[in-house]
């Protein structure tokens, strides 16, 4: 069986904050996202009565936000997950790590998933830009 991680964190391409609001607040029961410090974005949700801390950072690297969930306690066992989940219900590419961070792992290596189900290994940020 799959082990649940601890938090979440995927990144998101351009996206509305109408759309990501409607989608966490369809997902997370959450709020809409408030100003949190600059380029910051803050909310809470609850999934199956746990509270699930939200913070979306804008433009952390090449034009993606992040989108941190704080809690082990989301719909989500992995990043990969969220990922393919955001993807569908945003229509917007987003990428995740390619598991758990561990000592000695790829920190370029990530997942890219596509609306539309289409995914794969990339390096990013690209050392060919």
């Amino acid at each position: 069986m799959m082990e649940r991680y601890p938090d979440i964190e995927v990144y998101i391409a351009s996206v509305s904050h109408d759309t990501l609001n409607a989608w966490l607040a369809e997902t997370l029961l959450a709020a809409p996202l408030s100003p949190a410090g600059k380029g910051k974005w803050k909310t809470r949700g609850i999934y199956q009565g746990g509270d699930v801390p939200v913070l979306l950072v804008e433009n952390v690297a090449d034009g993606f936000a992040s989108l941190w969930f704080d809690s082990a306690n989301t719909p989500w066992m992995t990043d990969q997950e969220c990922a393919q989940h955001a993807a569908e219900a945003l229509q917007t590419e987003i990428r995740c790590s390619l598991g758990g961070w561990h000592p000695g792992a790829d920190p370029d290596r990530f997942w890219q998933v596509l609306p539309g189900g289409k995914e794969g290994a990339i390096e990013w940020p690209d050392s060919g830009r």
